[in-house]
């Protein structure tokens, strides 16, 4: 019996290692359009997220930004020894960003944000080969910014402010590989936590040595949100003294990491305008996770991950075309945090290549329509997730995956 709970309670821990498994980089039309560089450039208040020293710089007194994204990602498994193969069908995700900001003195400025670096929504057929990991799950995670921005001279500034999340997420998978009930209907259990919340912080630098050159850097700090009287609903449970599964609650730690961006701009040629981010994410924070089930006849579960840290190099040009259209494009490599062993469904995360393009229509001098276009395809992986136990053995849960995913965004600034 003791072995039949320990295989449930280490596979629920999938519920909430999603939220540090997937990065969402959709925080801004212009951003994104420009290989989501904005560390060093100011061009609307998208700075208060991608760095809040940048506000002081902008030139209307009032900057507000606002759009949202429909992602429409896909993912194929497949084993060749077996056969078995399975293809997500996902919903389209939309995560969204508002930013406003305020010119109070020709040295300081205000702003607040909010927008969503973490969400997602994976659904896989029920009962497929990897059933007994993850069927479906989905998360929301929104960050609340408020922001202060001060130059401290012609050439430097600083920024930053508090952050609050809330989120919530609700995760689907079968017990084990084979077990059902009496009708044949496979065990399973939905965990559901929402209310998940804390506080973070984000603090941000900005150098204009010249008119054409911004340096900048920003940090996003490290962010645990407790989940504390998360459910646990269990259904098509046998009658049998070895499957007393039991509804109960779950308390669990979800670790967010901190990240580290430092880039410049270069302005050249009057018009164009290049940009470059270096982001460092700090993975290493998620190395386990613990879950603590209310339920004493159900162990508390301490479940391995053993990420590591991971850098994402950014490219982003811009063209003033006309007065009326700015065009811009980009590139960038996001390296993946997952390690050998670790591959999970639920996250199926390699390292990817974004390539990216959009631009600003200028309805008049002070309004303006931002449109971006993604393409984020992974690199092709032959991966295991060797966590999975039966009996006291390590039974392997092997294949290919290939993932891509198409980003559309839109969104507007006004400017007064």
């Amino acid at each position: 019996m003791k072995k039949v709970l320990l295989v449930a309670a280490f596979f629920l821990t999938a519920a909430v290692t999603y939220a540090g498994g997937y990065r969402v980089s959709l925080q801004g039309q212009k951003a994104l359009a420009m290989g989501h560089t904005g560390v060093a450039v100011v061009n609307s208040s998208e700075s208060l997220f991608f760095n809040p020293a940048g506000l002081v710089y902008l030139e209307n007194k009032l900057s507000i930004s606002a759009g949202v994204s429909g992602v429409f990602s896909n993912v194929a498994y497949q084993n060749e020894e077996t056969g078995a193969f399975a293809r997500t069908d996902s919903p389209v995700g939309t995560p969204l960003y508002f930013y406003a900001s305020y010119q109070a003195t020709d040295w300081m400025a205000f702003g607040i944000g909010v927008y969503t670096p973490y969400g997602s929504t994976v659904e896989y057929e029920d009962d497929w080969a990897g059933s007994h990991l993850v069927n479906n799950i989905d998360l929301q995670a929104i960050y609340i910014q408020p922001t202060v921005s001060f130059k401290l001279s012609e050439y430097f500034s600083v920024g930053g402010g508090p952050i609050y999340v809330t989120g919530s997420v609700n995760f689907n998978r079968n017990l084990n590989r084979t077990l059902t009930d009496l009708d044949g209907n496979r065990s399973e259990v939905t965990i559901d936590a929402s209310g998940v919340s804390n506080w973070g912080w984000s603090v941000g630098a900005m150098f204009s040595p010249t008119d054409r050159l911004r340096i900048g850097a920003n940090y996003r700090s490290e962010i645990i949100l407790e989940a504390e009287g998360g459910d646990a609903d269990f259904e098509n449970i046998p009658n049998s003294p070895l499957t007393p599964f039991a509804d109960t609650q779950i308390d669990a730690s979800l670790p967010l990491p901190a990240e580290l961006s430092v880039g410049l701009s270069y302005e050249f040629c009057d018009k164009w305008l290049f940009a470059f981010d270096y982001n460092r994410a700090f993975w290493d924070v998620y190395d386990s996770l613990d879950i603590d089930f209310a339920d004493p006849n159900i162990p508390d579960s301490f479940n391995p991950r053993n990420y590591k840290n991971a850098s994402t190099y950014r490219f982003g040009l811009q063209y003033e075309a006309t007065k009326m259209f700015t065009l811009r494009a980009g590139y960038y490599f996001d390296e993946s945090p997952v390690q050998e062993g670790f591959f999970a469904p639920e996250t199926p995360r390699n390292d990817s290549n974004g390539y990216t393009a959009g631009l600003t229509f200028n309805v008049g001098e002070r309004f303006q329509i931002d449109a971006s276009f993604l393409y984020l395809h992974f690199k092709e992986v032959d991966a295991s997730y060797e966590g999975y136990t039966e009996n006291g053995e390590v039974v392997p849960f092997e294949g290919k995956y290939k993932s891509n995913a198409f980003i559309p965004g839109l969104g507007v600034t006004y400017r007064m």
